[in-house]
């Protein structure tokens, strides 16, 4: 079975940082793609920034390019954001998530396996 763990967020003033980390363990064999994404008080879900198994293709929301940083050690199963100049309206609960999703990389719904969340809270 796949866990998915969050860590990293928290409270922080705008124009500061933060580095989210996330920890999937019980992958099996395949090509795993894994994302971030975030959900703000009354927002839907919406992805934030993913990246594709052999880490050819990235994706990041309009709102976060040049920002925000995806990476992943794949030896380790683990995955990060740098989150820079941070601005009050990226406050919400932030969400990793795995799953063999392939071209579909921005679907929410292809992602099978979720972390509880990690708070990311951004005062102005």
């Amino acid at each position: 079975q796949v866990q998915v763990q969050e860590s990293g967020g928290g409270l922080v003033q705008a124009g500061g940082s933060l580095r989210l980390s996330c920890t999937a363990s019980g992958l099996t064999d395949g090509d795993y793609d894994m994302g971030w994404f975030r959900q703000g008080a009354g927002k839907a879900r919406e992805g934030v920034s993913c990246i594709s198994a052999n880490g050819a293709i990235t994706f990041y929301h309009a709102n976060v390019k040049g920002r925000f940083t995806i990476s992943q050690d794949r030896a380790r199963n683990m995955l990060y954001l740098q989150m820079n100049r941070l601005k009050p309206e990226d406050t919400a609960m932030y969400y990793c998530a795995t799953g063999m999703v392939g071209d579909r990389i921005l679907e929410i719904s292809e992602y099978t396996s979720w972390g509880q969340g990690t708070q990311v809270t951004v005062s102005s």
